[in-house]
């Protein structure tokens, strides 16, 4: 199987989107002399060309194509080349209005923007497989091509009539029969019971709310109908060539695809992030993302396909980023395993819904300020490369993360709005990120022998088996430490007896769980040593040792925190101090320490094969306790006892002598 390094090949690719049809073609001569002057080692091709590729239905033009391969391959460059799939020409939608999505009110969802295709329509994966097909047969032996791109940021929804019957063809080989899907889906509640299957639809429009089973499965069926036109696609590159690894671009923890899944599809595994400069935690934030993708990767190298060197133009503000953090934020992706450092986009659109989104070349030219830290970062990755491409980060804590746990937060009629289920999963990384413990993200069927600490911030939804798995990893010796709402529901949404299943219950020490008590936004409950937020619990112990109790409200005097052996559990969003203070306490007992200790607030320590990178994610400079001596291959400074960072500074260190 191929796999990153057949196409990274000792190195860290560095690159982006490069949309040449774009710019009259007399601007690629220019395009080539500033990438060869960035660095820049490998683009992204054709994402969005299939109207220039394919002007009109069976008509194709590839000339265009051809001088432009053969144009990166003479200044060694190498191709990503894209599957143009993922905006369909106008001529599709007005020639075959099946192909167009439609939403939940049953209104059509028209061409003028991306993504405006169902993913159950047989015409537009008739339509996309013919070209790939002939893209792949015509690039197979093309010596510029380094690896396939499938389609781009997959994630169309439909609600049509051929989505529904696809819905039902999906239901009926997951569930058997009728009769299983009513029982699994609750249909005695509100008279839903299904009698045919031509009675089963998408979720559409309804009174009032919907059956939170119903939506669940929806989403599932999303996921995999998006997925089943990716593998078509792949599987037609593949059969031209089998040697040349393929990937798709997935979005940063984002909830429409179970990223699980999607990544045991691709050779290489590639994220879109985008922190918001302004964020003070936007490095917790891209530490988060890298710390997922690597694990979806298998705990490998994996990509950033796309960043922002500037602004982007989606938010109510788009701020620019301030001098030296686009370099920050690209090495800490090296330094968590990423090799390769992309952004979308190569030179900044003049025209269309994205001129306002920066890029590599922005509308200042060379001379600009985004310009010159791009040479510089890709400076410094071409020589970071021969150290660190293909080495992987050790980590002893996983936080464990399913995406159907998070669909099932999502239903219409649940406790708290308040109690996001991406914003409780942050706040624990946040809690161990800040601790200095490198963490990787990890399903709770996986095997989770070899980390020390494994830790569920919320799964809502937790299949017999993966509670199996969580009792099995503590018995053998592990640490675990549980968040509210976990354990609350089995696979198909159904509550388990007791508002927590009783193998889990059983396990934390608690004998019985009254109530959920939500709090409000903004209210707080004081606890012993913390201030828990978001949510309390009234809770009754069993033969479990209470670390932290309620002081204040509703649940005053009951247990906030309990502990019995290796398991934990923690009832409420603890304040983030309180919350680092528990996870750091529960990681020294499971044997597991900082890479550094002592790291001054905002710096952030990483080791990454021979190397030891240390961040600074504050906009003041700071000095940096370090045992040993070192060299930092960034600056070329021998390090001992100490080390400098400015501002956004980087170091990327290696023992003296080694």
């Amino acid at each position: 199987m191929p796999a990153l390094g057949d196409a990274t090949r000792g190195r860290i690719l560095f690159g982006g989107d490069y949309n040449p049809e774009q710019w009259p073609e007399e601007t690629w001569a220019d395009d080539m002399r500033l990438m060869r002057d960035a660095g820049v080692n490998s683009v992204t091709v054709g994402v969005f060309s299939w109207a220039r590729i394919e002007p009109r239905p069976g008509v194709r033009d590839f000339g265009w194509l051809d001088r432009l391969m053969d144009l990166l391959h003479a200044h060694g460059v190498g191709a990503v080349l894209a599957t143009p799939t993922a905006s369909p020409p106008p001529w599709l939608g007005a020639r075959h209005p099946g192909t167009l999505p439609r939403d939940e009110d049953g209104r059509t969802v028209w061409w003028g923007s991306r993504q405006h295709f169902c993913p159950s329509s047989p015409v537009y994966r008739s339509h996309a497989a013919a070209i790939t097909g002939d893209l792949a047969a015509r690039y197979a032996g093309h010596p510029a091509l380094t690896m396939w791109h499938i389609g781009n940021e997959y994630g169309t929804h439909c609600w049509c009539d051929e989505t529904a019957r696809h819905f039902r063809r999906w239901l009926a080989a997951r569930h058997g029969t009728l009769d299983a899907l009513n029982e699994a889906w609750g249909t005695a509640f509100w008279s839903q019971r299904y009698d045919t299957w031509d009675e089963v639809i998408p979720p559409r429009r309804a009174q009032y709310l919907r059956n939170p089973a119903h939506l669940l499965e929806f989403r599932r069926f999303t996921s995999d109908a998006l997925l089943e036109c990716h593998r078509a696609e792949r599987d037609v590159v593949a059969r031209h060539t089998p040697h040349i690894p393929v990937t798709t671009n997935l979005m940063a923890f984002w909830q429409g695809l179970d990223g699980w899944a999607w990544a045991a599809e691709e050779d290489a595994v590639s994220v879109d992030v985008y922190p918001d400069p302004r964020d003070p935690l936007g490095g917790q934030y891209n530490a988060l993302v890298a710390d997922l993708t690597r694990s979806q990767a298998g705990g490998g190298p994996w990509m950033v396909m796309e960043q922002a060197a500037g602004a982007v133009n989606w938010r109510d503000v788009n701020a620019p980023r301030p001098a030296g953090q686009n370099r920050l934020l690209s090495l800490q992706a090296v330094a968590r395993g990423a090799d390769a450092v992309c952004y979308f986009q190569w030179r900044q659109s003049r025209q269309g819904a994205e001129k306002f989104h920066s890029a590599m070349v922005p509308h200042a030219g060379e001379h600009g300020r985004a310009f010159r830290e791009v040479k510089r970062i890709g400076a410094e990755l071409a020589a970071l490369g021969p150290e660190v491409a293909g080495t992987r980060v050790a980590a002893d804590v996983a936080v464990l993360h399913d995406w159907h746990a998070w669909w099932g937060t999502l239903q219409e009629g649940r406790p708290s709005r308040e109690a996001e289920y991406p914003e409780v999963v942050r706040a624990w990384h946040r809690a161990l990120w800040e601790a200095g413990l490198t963490t990787a993200f990890a399903h709770p069927g996986h095997d989770l022998r070899g980390y020390r600490m494994v830790v569920a911030p919320q799964l809502y939804l937790l299949p017999d088996a993966a509670v199996e798995n969580l009792a099995a990893y503590v018995r053998g010796g592990g640490t675990l430490v549980c968040g509210f709402l976990t354990g609350t529901a089995d696979a198909h949404d159904r509550i388990r007896p007791g508002g927590m299943d009783e193998r889990l219950r059983a396990l934390l020490g608690l004998r019985t769980l009254h109530a959920w008590w939500p709090l409000e936004r903004g209210e707080s409950v004081e606890c012993d040593g913390f201030t828990g937020t978001v949510w309390a619990e009234e809770l009754e112990a069993a033969d479990a040792e209470v670390v932290a109790a309620y002081r204040s409200g509703e649940t005053a005097g009951l247990p906030a925190v309990l502990r019995r052996g290796g398991a934990w559990y923690v009832s409420t969003l603890p304040d983030p101090d309180g919350l680092r203070g528990l996870l750091v306490r529960a990681a020294a007992g499971a044997g597991v320490r900082p890479v550094l200790e002592g790291l001054p607030a905002g710096v952030e320590a990483v080791r990454r094969g021979r190397l030891l990178f240390v961040l600074n994610h504050g906009r003041e400079p700071v000095e940096v306790p370090v045992p040993g001596a070192f060299r930092d291959l960034l600056s070329g400074a021998d390090v001992a006892g100490a080390l400098r960072l400015e501002r956004y500074g980087v170091a990327a260190l290696r023992e003296a002598g080694a």
